[in-house]
């Protein structure tokens, strides 16, 4: 069904499989409660021939429409695409949510057996002679498309020239060996980022060893050290989750060292789970298979099908944001070194100090501590804050599913409906780190909405790494979590509202730097008094926050934006510039590149990139993001444009914005060119002056 699945040369050859040694995979419909896969029933000696069985099939299908003696049309050619595949969807899509959410040896096994197999698939399809002849010459007037299908079949165009449809011969076996063996190196350095993050705990033993960690950040090191198991009875991992909060609390210099150094260090060991040699062959394939379609650099390979079209545009606005970030930490370090100072110390201020002075001075100039704002923000009372949201804006209801298949005891699932009560999907909640899930936080699909193979709507899943509390006792989330679930959450409504007709526009499937507005613009709710109000309420007693409380939050809103604004922009502007290069070529050597870089751009030492090269799995992990991690900043630019609509208005809740923004954004999938997309909703295109505001960097 999508051009990302599967290789007719190598499906073709695979012997036939039995039902039996598919597992459910058999089933070309599953009876369980919302069609949620039956995960209870699916091992991972099902998978492998799972995919052989249903690569076969896709191939056997795409060759019938390469072949199909009938002139072409949209419906024999383009939709019958849009068609095929459906079971391979249904395997892959099982299999690559669980091998980020929940892998163990045998399923990382299979990805490495699986993964090139599938680039090759999909590199068979794109690079296919017959199939583009037919793609290429249909005729949209002769045919009297409507807008969507005229969408589509210009997507597909596009994807075709991008994959090298238009290459000779020899480029097109080319392009098909980068995408296999990119597959291959994209896995790799997936699980040796796991495999590092997992290996490293540092030990906590007696009091001394815990100095300055509030309560619930001990509870969650406890909790930490029994999943772990040996002697020790509380644990700091690699999890965002405990790492950070024990930055910013440990009044241990020398342990905020030893762990930031592991933090910072994944990826580079030195060891089989280095990355740096598969960083240098990744970014040298990249900028082979760029000039092979004929561009400069694979930024601007990647560039060119985004809201931005070129680097230069993106590098604009990274060097717009830069300056004057640049200028106010520069401000934030001084003060921060007066604080050590102040305390009698001679050291000078370095990047495992800079979070746990900055809540010093945070707690200094706002009288605000994260362990006093902590109790009011439950996980349940968050996620129900962000229910409350999109009921107040869509008018959608959540009702919780208790007696439904699920892959992990943690996961949570939520029938999602209309107003009216119509089905819109389900979500799943997947909220706390262990050590068989990747870092980070992400949004996937189990099923994505169409209605060309009948109604089908999504099954949405939202992943997170929040540190979980011991049994009995609720997980209380730092306002930055909190703001993290928003953010997913506004993902998972991008799916879930999702109301297209061909599965190739469904959902988040939009432009890089689009698809982050509908996550950051969500994210402003949290920040409301109206919802704060309502929803902030103390784990244990249920009484709202305290009026002084919230407004000392909302304050701080822009404390430390300097740090936040260099940390990210210095990773952007890394990726770009390392994307514009052929580095990878002459042996590059990433950690002297990325210094170099660095130093260009007068990086302040007592900062550090967010993502360091040899974990930056958002580039390396996979293509997603690769000369793209600028789009957060570029959406920024439209989410605080976007959410100025509403306070224009003088109803975070307007009804009438809300409905066009479920339309234009929300639920349009790519219906239309992202920046058509915002004037449809917004009525112009956007200022960056709001972005510069709500960072609190505007002169």
């Amino acid at each position: 069904m999508t051009a990302e699945t599967p290789n007719a040369s190598d499906a073709a050859a695979s012997p036939p499989t039995s039902s039996a040694t598919i597992g459910p995979f058999a089933d070309r419909v599953w009876t369980t409660p919302h069609g949620l896969p039956p995960f209870e029933s699916i091992r991972a000696e099902h998978y492998l021939p799972a995919f052989e069985t249903t690569l076969a099939a896709h191939a056997s299908e795409i060759a019938a429409i390469a072949n199909n003696p009938d002139a072409p049309t949209f419906d024999n050619s383009v939709a019958a695409l849009e068609r095929a595949g459906l079971d391979l969807d249904r395997v892959a899509s099982v299999f690559f949510n669980l091998s980020g959410s929940n892998t163990d040896s045998e399923l990382q096994a299979v990805e490495r057996a699986i993964t090139p197999r599938l680039a090759r698939h999909g590199s068979a399809i794109y690079l296919n002679p017959d199939l583009w002849a037919r793609i290429s010459v249909i005729d949209a007037d002769a045919e009297n498309l409507g807008s969507e299908e005229r969408r589509v079949l210009d997507r597909y165009r596009t994807r075709f020239r991008r994959s090298g449809a238009d290459l000779a011969p020899e480029a097109k076996t080319r392009m098909a060996e980068i995408a296999g063996r990119m597959a291959e190196l994209g896995t790799s350095f997936s699980q040796n980022l796991l495999a590092d993050e997992g290996a490293f705990a540092l030990p906590l033993d007696g009091e001394d060893d815990l100095a300055g960690l509030p309560p619930f950040l001990r509870s969650a090191a406890a909790s930490a050290a029994k999943e772990r198991g040996g002697t020790h009875a509380h644990v700091i991992t690699l999890s965002r989750s405990l790492i950070e909060p024990f930055l910013v609390f440990s009044t241990r210099r020398d342990l905020r060292e030893k762990a930031y150094a592991a933090w910072s260090k994944r990826g580079e060991s030195g060891g089989e789970t280095d990355n740096r040699a598969i960083i240098a062959e990744i970014v040298s394939l990249r900028a082979e298979r760029a000039r092979l379609l004929g561009f400069d650099s694979f930024a601007h390979f990647k560039l060119s099908d985004t809201m931005a079209r070129t680097p230069d545009n993106a590098m604009d606005l990274l060097r717009n944001v830069w300056t004057p970030a640049h200028h106010q930490a520069a401000t934030e370090r001084d003060r921060l070194q007066a604080l050590v100072q102040a305390e009698g110390h001679n050291f000078a201020l370095a990047r495992h100090d800079w979070r746990h002075y900055a809540e010093k001075l945070r707690r200094a100039e706002h009288n605000l501590d994260e362990g006093e704002i902590k109790p009011y923000l439950p996980l349940d009372g968050v996620i129900a804050a962000s229910f409350d949201t999109a009921t107040r804006l869509f008018g959608l209801q959540f009702e919780e599913l208790a007696d439904v298949p699920r892959y992990h005891p943690d996961v949570r699932a939520w029938a999602v409906r209309n107003a009216d009560g119509s089905e819109v999907g389900v979500f799943l909640g997947d909220y706390f780190a262990r050590a068989s899930k990747r870092s980070g936080a992400w949004m996937s699909a189990f099923r994505s909405q169409e209605r060309l193979n009948g109604t089908i709507t999504p099954i949405i899943v939202n992943v997170m790494n929040f540190a979980k509390a011991p049994e009995g006792e609720a997980t209380l989330l730092s306002f930055d979590d909190a703001r993290t679930l928003f953010h997913e959450f506004g993902h998972a409504l991008h799916g879930l509202l999702s109301d297209v007709t061909y599965p190739l526009l469904a959902g988040t499937a939009v432009a890089g730097d689009f698809v982050e507005l509908p996550s950051q613009l969500y994210e402003h709710w949290l920040e409301q008094p109206e919802v704060l109000r309502e929803h902030a309420r103390h784990y244990r007693t249920g009484e709202p926050m305290p009026e002084d409380l919230l407004k000392r939050l909302l304050a701080a809103r822009t404390f430390n934006q300097g740090f936040a604004t260099i940390e990210y922009t210095s990773s952007a502007i890394v990726d770009m510039t390392l994307h514009l290069s052929n580095a990878g070529e002459d042996g590059l050597d990433v950690l002297d590149f990325e210094a170099d870089a660095l130093k260009r751009i007068a990086m302040p030492p007592e900062i550090s990139m967010r993502h360091r090269s040899p974990h930056f799995a958002h580039i390396f992990s996979g293509d997603g993001y690769a000369a793209g991690y600028y789009s957060y900043l570029w959406s920024e630019v439209l989410d605080a444009d976007a959410f100025d609509a509403f306070r224009e208005a003088g109803n975070i809740f307007d009804p009438e914005i809300a409905a066009r923004l479920r339309k234009f954004v929300y639920g349009a999938g790519n219906l239309r060119d992202p920046g058509e997309a915002y004037i449809a909703f917004r009525g112009r295109l956007p200022s960056i002056d709001p972005l510069l505001r709500q960072r609190g960097l505007a002169t």
